[in-house]
């Protein structure tokens, strides 16, 4: 398993749409860090303009840790996009390529094949949060320096010591590879039903969208489905950011992420497995 994994990935790696997630993540974290280093003081001043009225700001808030927040969330609704470009095209490439008969008939079992596909997508999307995480945390401290991280809240307003930030953006950046991997187990599956791999990537993104307009309209049916919809758990790294953290509302969403992963590729298996390589 472990051999037919590495000829996946290698087969990811050569082509070329596997790097444009990871050359966009390399030109919007530095662009954002170097506008907060020219405008970060105006807009910390804008976010805590009213609390400056009652409390004096000692100490360096507009630091890597508040940076790193920003961009966080900033960079988390257009991940998918960048996940998808290439889950989607794990399977209905081989399609496109014309290699799905060459591909079938190796000494190889169906699930073990669908199985290294998509372990190896779930590698590459491992692999880009970790470059956000790198280049937002890594290089925001080296530039920004350490501080105290501000979140503010419509409900409140939290300031964490700067000794009590490092293990919660950890435990973010792996809540955000659970997220981003439920992404690309959706768009796993949509190529396992076509022969191109457009198909997949919008119909991803479509998913993503209307899930998220469900999510946003007050209605009352639409409230009520709002909680089996997996756009409404993917933002939940934030809850690292609490005082204290829930931690319960945590292991929900996990465990509504990590089911949302394992019906997508279960289904995406069964079609693989019924596959006709003969039409």
């Amino acid at each position: 398993m472990v051999k037919i994994i590495k000829i996946e990935l290698f087969k990811i790696f050569k082509k070329w749409r596997t790097y444009i997630g990871f050359i966009a993540i390399t030109f919007l974290v530095p662009l954002i860090q170097v506008a907060m280093m020219i405008e970060g003081e105006r807009s910390l001043d804008f976010m805590t303009r009213n609390l400056q009225q009652s409390f004096i700001f000692v100490g360096n808030l507009l630091n890597g840790y508040l940076i790193s927040y920003i961009i966080l969330n900033t960079l988390a609704v257009h991940i998918p996009f960048l996940v998808a470009l290439v889950a989607g095209d794990l399977l209905a490439g081989e399609a496109t390529a014309g290699t799905y008969r060459l591909l079938l008939t190796r000494p190889v079992s169906r699930i073990k094949l669908v199985t290294s596909k998509f372990l190896a997508g779930i590698i590459y999307t491992t692999l880009l949060v970790l470059w956000l995480s790198i280049l937002s945390l890594g290089m925001g401290l080296i530039i920004f320096s350490v501080g105290e991280l501000i979140v503010i809240k419509p409900e409140n307003i939290i300031i964490f010591a700067r000794d009590d930030v490092l293990w919660r953006f950890f435990l973010a950046y792996g809540f955000a590879i659970l997220s981003m991997s439920v992404v690309a187990s959706l768009a796993f599956f949509f190529s396992s039903l076509v022969e191109n791999a457009i198909g997949p990537i919008i119909t991803t993104m479509a998913v993503i969208i209307v899930f998220l307009i469900i999510s946003a309209i007050e209605i009352n049916v639409f409230q009520e489905i709002r909680p089996y919809l997996f756009t409404n758990y993917m933002l939940s790294w934030r809850l690292f950011f609490d005082d204290p953290v829930d931690l319960g509302e945590i292991i929900k969403s996990v465990s509504i992420l990590f089911g949302h992963i394992v019906v997508f590729f279960g289904l995406a298996a069964i079609i693989f497995k019924r596959k006709d390589i003969l039409s």
